[in-house]
Formats: C-alpha cells, sequence, structure tokens
C-alpha cells in the first residue's frame, strides 16, 4: 500500500501538464500513474499511417512551453510525441510516474477520507484523485455481426498492428472520420484495392499544412514576443469561427459551397460525388481537414460502400445488399468513447454510488471537473470540455489551473475534502446544454458528441476565454467542504496526509454558500 497526497492518472497532455503545473507550484507529493511504458497517451498510441494533428502547431502545445521548433503548419504524430517527452525530461517529472501500472479501479474509502485505487502493482491511496486518461483513450468497435469470425488482420487504428504490410492486399476500412481520412490516401497508394466504407459523408476543407522554413522557425527560437504573437493570432482566427457555430449556424453555407466545390476539383465521378455530400449542417459533426483525401477516393483501385454493413465473415464485409466484399485486412477507423464514461474500470464514490452507473445514460460534471458524491475527484478533461474549432491544449491548461488551485485552497484552509453541491452541479449543467439551443450541434444530425439522453456531453458551447476565465480561480462557497478539527498549538500539521490506518480527527462542515 502506497500512500500519495495526490494521484493523477494518465500521462498524455494533460497529465503531463498537470504534473508540471504542481511542481510550478511547489507541490510535490504527487504519482502519475501510467499504463504504458512512455509518456504521451493519445500522441503514443496512434501511430497509424499519415498521423497528425488538424490543429495548428504552434497552439497546439503548452502555453508555458513554446515550441519554435516545428517542421509543418500541422505538426506530425511523431513530433508531437517528442515534444511531450522533451516536456517530461525538462520539468523532471518521470520521477513522479509509475509506468507500467494499470489501474483496475477506484473506490473512495469514507471512513480515511482518501481514494484506493488497485492496480496491477499493488493498491494506491491519495488524498486527491485526477483522472486524465482523456476522452481519445479508449477505442470504439463496431457491434457488426460475426466481427470476431474474420480470419485476416483486423484492428483498430489507435490499436495500429506493426509491421503491417498492405502492397498488393486489399483492404477494409470502416469509418469515415477524422483518422480514417489521414488513413485512406497512406493506404490507397500501397493497397491493390482499397474499400471504404462510410456511413456518414464527412464534410471536409482543404488542410492549410505546409513545412516551416527553417530561416523562420530560428526566427522564433530567437524571439519569445514572435512566439507568442504567433499563438496569439492563431488563437483569435480559430475563436472567430464559433461566431457561425453558435449564434449564425446559417453562415456556414459558404464554408459549405466551398468544400463541394473542393469535391467536385478532385471527384469527376457524378455517382461518387453525390455519396461524398454530407446532408447535414456543416460543424453538426466534426469538420476536417485534408489535402489527399478526395484525390485518394478518386483512384481506380479505391471503392466507396454507403449501402451500410450487414455482418463480416471469415473472408471479408457483407453489405446489406447481400455482397461480399472480400478483403484481407479490416481497419477500424470507428472513433472512441467519448460520450460514455471515462475510464474503464469502476470508480465507486460516496455510498457505494458507481460513477459508470450514475454516467450511464449521459456523463456530466461541474464545470468539467467535479461530480457530486466524489470528494476530491477532479476531471482533466471531463464532460464538455472539448472543442471542435480550436486547441484542447487550452482547455486542459484551463482545468490544471482549477485543479492546482482547488489542492492550494485545501491545504491553505486545512480541508480534507471537497464535493460539489448537487444543487450547484444540476444547475451548471442545466443552463449548459440550454446553451446548445440555435447552435449548429443542435441543427439536426446525430454525432458522437451526443449521450444516450440526447444531450451533448462532448463540447464546451461557448468561447474558450469563458471557460478559462469560469475556471481561473476554484470555487470553494460552491463545494461541500469538511476541515479537521483545529489542533492547540504546536500540534502537527492538520493538512498533512496520515498514514493508512491511524486514527484522524474528526472534521467539521466548512460553512459555505453558494
Amino acid at each position: 500500500m502506497r500512500n500519495e497526497h495526490i494521484l493523477i492518472i494518465g500521462s498524455g497532455f494533460a497529465g503531463l501538464g498537470l504534473g508540471i503545473r504542481l511542481k510550478q507550484a511547489g507541490i510535490e507529493d504527487f504519482t502519475i500513474l501510467e499504463q504504458a511504458d512512455d509518456v504521451g497517451g493519445t500522441w503514443r498510441d496512434n501511430t497509424y499511417p499519415g498521423a497528425a494533428c488538424d490543429v495548428q502547431s504552434h497552439l497546439y502545445c503548452y502555453s508555458f512551453e513554446p515550441n519554435p521548433n516545428w517542421s509543418r503548419s500541422f505538426a506530425p504524430q511523431r513530433e508531437i510525441l517528442d515534444y511531450l517527452r522533451h516536456c517530461a525530461d525538462k520539468y523532471d517529472v518521470r520521477k513522479h510516474i509509475r509506468f507500467g501500472t494499470q489501474v483496475l479501479g477506484a473506490k473512495f474509502d469514507e471512513g480515511a477520507g482518501l481514494w484506493e485505487l488497485t492496480t496491477n502493482h499493488g493498491s494506491f491511496r491519495g488524498r486527491v484523485l485526477t483522472f486524465a486518461t482523456g476522452g481519445l483513450s479508449r477505442p470504439s468497435l463496431p457491434d457488426i455481426a460475426g466481427r470476431d469470425t474474420f480470419q485476416g488482420p483486423a484492428f483498430h487504428s489507435a490499436r495500429w498492428e506493426k509491421g503491417a504490410s498492405f502492397e498488393g492486399k486489399t483492404v477494409g476500412v470502416i469509418g469515415t472520420g477524422a483518422s480514417a481520412i489521414q488513413i485512406v490516401p497512406e493506404l490507397a497508394r500501397d493497397a491493390k484495392r482499397l474499400v471504404l466504407f462510410q456511413r456518414t459523408a464527412p464534410w471536409v476543407l482543404p488542410k492549410p499544412d505546409y513545412p516551416i522554413p527553417k530561416e523562420q522557425r530560428e526566427r522564433l527560437a530567437r524571439s519569445p514576443f514572435l512566439q507568442w504573437f504567433e499563438r496569439a493570432s492563431l488563437y483569435m482566427r480559430l475563436e472567430a469561427r464559433l461566431l457561425a457555430i453558435l449564434k449564425r449556424p446559417q453562415l456556414m453555407s459558404h464554408a459549405e459551397r466551398m468544400a463541394i466545390r473542393f469535391i467536385e476539383a478532385n471527384i469527376s465521378d457524378p455517382a461518387l460525388r453525390k455519396k461524398l455530400v454530407p446532408n447535414y449542417r456543416m460543424g453538426c459533426k466534426r469538420i476536417l481537414m485534408s489535402n489527399e483525401y478526395y484525390a485518394a477516393l478518386a483512384r481506380p483501385n479505391v471503392e466507396v460502400v454507403t449501402d451500410g454493413i450487414d455482418s463480416i465473415s471469415s473472408r471479408g464485409i457483407v453489405g446489406r445488399d447481400g455482397r461480399e466484399h472480400a478483403v484481407d485486412t479490416i481497419v477500424y477507423a470507428t472513433g472512441f468513447q467519448v460520450s460514455e464514461a471515462v475510464a474503464p474500470f469502476p470508480i465507486v464514490g460516496k455510498n457505494g454510488v458507481n460513477l459508470q452507473e450514475q454516467w450511464a445514460d449521459g456523463a456530466e460534471a461541474y464545470r468539467g471537473a467535479t461530480v457530486p458524491g466524489f470528494p476530491n475527484l477532479f476531471f482533466v478533461g471531463g464532460p464538455n470540455t472539448g472543442l471542435s474549432h480550436s486547441s484542447m491544449i487550452f482547455m486542459l491548461e484551463s482545468l490544471m489551473n482549477y485543479v492546482v488551485d482547488a489542492v492550494q485552497t485545501m491545504r491553505r484552509e486545512g480541508i480534507d475534502q471537497v464535493s460539489v453541491k448537487p444543487e450547484v452541479a444540476k444547475q451548471f449543467n442545466r443552463e449548459l446544454q440550454s446553451r446548445f439551443s440555435g447552435t449548429v450541434w443542435a441543427s439536426g444530425c446525430r454525432s458522437w458528441y451526443q449521450a444516450k439522453n440526447g444531450n451533448n456531453v462532448a463540447l464546451w458551447p461557448g468561447f474558450t476565454f469563458d471557460f478559462r476565465r469560469m475556471t481561473r480561480r476554484f470555487d470553494l462557497p460552491n463545494y461541500e467542504a469538511t476541515r479537521r478539527e483545529p489542533l492547540g498549538r504546536g500540534a502537527a500539521d492538520p493538512r498533512a496526509t496520515k498514514p493508512a490506518g491511524a486514527p484522524r480527527e474528526s472534521a467539521v462542515t466548512v460553512a459555505s454558500s453558494s
């Protein structure tokens, strides 16, 4: 049994960044639990051909560690992973990470006021528990009859089979999301034949990607101001996109016409063009960017199937028209479990409540960070903190600030536990969902942004600077908080975490009002 003050699950952008922020605040008593053997999260796991970011490089990095050395305006996967490794080394975070440690369950011990985590390497107990596992950490596989009967290689894009060869083979790709439009052009060049199974056509725009000249990288490295200006200008341009999405969805028609012209410039076959034009308002689902996707679909060795999938056989994929498409390999580019609970293991709070059961119809949290009945549990990248227009790193840093200030507040006030008030969380989420009304996300399509109850549980329905302002300080009055009884002069610091099994002082409720 290992006792820590702060436990963090995950070492991607969220967990690694939180560790750095804690160290910068002078807080060293934290441990990051990482099931893999390296940092990187999504950018460690997604190694498929063509993997790259769809947010501009100079905005897709920590504000406290800008990178002047990106090789392209949209960084490839390997460079982002190397950047995260650099941050882990520069800020000396690796010593806090327990690699190869898979969390199997988390339970709040009400008697001790601690979270207890069961892992493949024993148990850990901590006063504060932070989930930094991210929404893109759990691949989603489609529920297709016969999926397990296929005799050839079959894998999800986020679990790419190392050494996989496609030369001279027929490949079936299921899905047309953000990963698929990067994978398809790469595979189409190598495979003898590629069959793409499309359920819904995505809106795709040209990607303004280009190599960054060496001279420009050198200028940025010499001038912190130029780096700041580059980030600021990108941020303002991307934030301006939200005006149409939030206020005037009909303004998206201009971008739709641009996307249709893009299709027409790359696809000469009228029947294929018809398949590729979406039937919903742009922005209702994620807008994708690629310069090669449509050109790849126009290749003679590529077929786009839109009639749906009935089943998977030992030899291939059977369409709803009864036709069997014989393939050698199946690639599932079917996304992630974003709208469901954020961990693949039980999370049990007070009174034995299981978070995954509580979120069965749709996840929700207060300010994307905390849930009633789960004391001292924080999410960095929880429900309704995702973006469709800008850099997710901005949102993660806002949540990091919130968690760090919460820890500092608890220590300063001698508080053992904080749990958001149920009525506060309920009101917050009621108002949050009402803000989706009239936006492009509520224009009629069904997307992975939505949960079973119909709520949009993935996105933040506002400007990112509003979220930053909302999470700048930990709002203690909106929480039920308990502290230990004041001790006499000269007694031990009441904020210190006691070893497991040690007697605790009685707790009293901190008076607070919303």
